[in-house]
This record gives C-alpha cells, structure tokens and sequence, in this order.
C-alpha cells in the first residue's frame, strides 16, 4: 500500500456503530427513516416487551387457579379470551407465559449473537491457527440438528430455566458465528484496517474500533432472526413439554396443554399460536427495517 493510500484511509475512520450517535431527536429521525413494515413491527415488538415486563402484575387471575365454570369456555366479559383445558382463564396464562417466552428468547439469542461476534471478531484478527481450530469446531456442532441438541441437553440435564436459557444459546451460537466471521474476515482486508494496523494498532483495538462498527447491522439482522428461530425452538420444546415446567407456562406450552381443543378452534390454543406468529415476524419486520435505515443512513464503511 502506498503512503497516499495510507493517508487517506486514516482520514477516513470506520463508521460509528450503528450510525450516527442516537440522541432524543436521534430516535425521532430513526423512526421517521423507518419503513411502515418496520414501525409496525416495532409497535408489535414494543407491545410484546410491555406485556413480558407488567403481564403478571396486570393479569386478572393466578396462573394456575381454576376460576371458570366450564373448559374452554368461548370468549366472555369475565374471561377475555375464555378458559383452557382445566378451566383457568387463557388471558392470565398469556400475559404471565409472554414473561418466559420473550425473556429467554431474547437473553438466549443475545448472548448466542455476543459469543457468535466475539469469536468471529477473535479468528479474523488472530493467527491463522486459532481461526482455523475455532472454525472447525463450529463447523462439527453446526451439523448437529438444533433440534437434536436441545432436545439431548434437556433430556439429560433436566428442564430448569438455566439450562434452557443455556441450552438456546449454545444451540444457535455456530450459525451467529459463521455469518460474524464471514463479515470480520472480508472487513479485515479493507484499506482503513490495514491503514490501522500499518500505524502500530493492535489486535483488539482492529477488532473492536475499526471491523465491529461496520459489521454491527448485518449482525443485528441475524439477531433478529436468531430471535424469531429460539422462539420457535423454545415453542417446541415447551410443545414436547422439555421447555418451562409447570406450574409456569410460556406461549409454547399453551398451545401444548390445550391441544384437545384445537378440533372445536378453542381461543386457548389459537390465541398463544398467534402471540407467537406475531411475536417472531414483527422481530423481523422490526430488524430489516432497522437494517435498511441504518445503511441508507451511515453507509457500509467500505
């Protein structure tokens, strides 16, 4: 590279994370950038993080108690969205359920999407030895059926919160690290990174300061879906009751419990089935809107 090229990639800094820096009219001009998918999707998403914050302090009844005359009883004043297979009111299950649901679908796939980018981050900017030994081993636990191994952990180490919050993110942690590492690896090539490194910056600094902001947006697109598939993995799991026990209950479990319903479309078991629908595409509508601003905003450093 010549001292021209140096010159001018060091006038030219990678892009901040995220954009530009995110104030009060920062959030304003954010929205406003926001396609109407992605505000709906937002409005969806922010109803869902409410419901999981105050839906047990707001539901009308205890979890588990038996408060309707009648199973599945159809929608009524009393009981907005009737009652389940043991007679306890579908709304009060709902509203405490969207709590486990949404809490660990978005710790597991936060912290799946952290290790993910930060052993991409560490293979790309490290000798060829560690990249190729961290690849390897994400490659043999890739071909492993999420599926599979989740149910395996469960089955072996029982069905406790921890371990299921556990089980989600090392499930989905191979394929955050593979769309990371494929993003660290091309940024690591870019003139301003080795602009960077040519000025005596070290290893961390390149990773966290130069690659990381500009790969941040497709990592925050992948974490949108890795959501809306923990979500549909932790619905399974609840569904082949490995997932949270009861007497808690999250969405999957719902649908679960009042299977014998379904023939006569009871609300208990159609209305958790379409929280989770909407919980999962409002994620994506909400990331790919977010994603697209974001680019047409700040650009892709390249």
């Amino acid at each position: 590279m010549s001292e021209a090229a140096i010159d001018i990639a060091v006038q030219e800094p990678a892009v901040p994370p995220g954009g530009p820096p995110v104030g009060p009219l920062g959030l304003g001009a954010a929205w406003r950038r926001l396609p109407l998918s992605g505000r709906i999707g937002a409005l969806v998403v922010a109803f869902w993080l409410v419901t999981a914050l105050a839906g047990p302090w707001i539901a009308p009844y205890p979890i588990g108690a038996i408060v309707a005359g009648d199973v599945f009883e159809p929608p009524s004043l009393r009981h907005l969205l009737g009652s389940d297979y043991l007679g306890r009111d579908v709304l009060s299950r709902m509203l405490t359920g969207a709590r486990y649901t949404v809490g660990l679908a978005l710790a597991s796939a936060a912290a799946a999407s952290f290790m993910g980018a930060s052993l991409a981050l560490l293979a790309a900017v490290s000798a060829r030895w560690i990249d190729e030994a961290l690849s390897r081993f994400m490659d043999a636990m890739i071909s492993l059926p999420s599926k599979v191994l989740a149910l395996v952990m469960v089955a072996a180490f029982g069905a406790s919160t921890p371990l299921l919050l556990m089980t989600l993110a090392v499930t989905y942690t191979p394929g955050a690290y593979r769309i990371a590492r494929a993003l660290a690896v091309g940024l690591n090539q870019m003139d301003y990174v080795q602009a960077a490194r040519a000025r005596g910056e070290g290893r961390f600094y390149i990773a966290r300061s130069e690659i990381l902001p500009n790969m941040i947006n497709p990592v925050l697109a992948d974490f949108g879906l890795r959501f809306g598939f923990v979500v549909l993995l932790l619905s399974g799991l609840s569904f082949l009751g490995l997932g949270v026990q009861p007497p808690n209950a999250d969405l999957g479990s719902l649908v679960r419990e009042n299977t014998s319903g379904l023939a006569a479309g009871a609300p208990a078991i159609v209305a958790p089935a379409v929280a989770i629908a909407t919980l999962t595409i409002a994620v994506n509508l909400l990331i790919d809107g977010l994603s697209g601003g974001r680019l047409r905003a700040g650009g892709t450093g390249e």
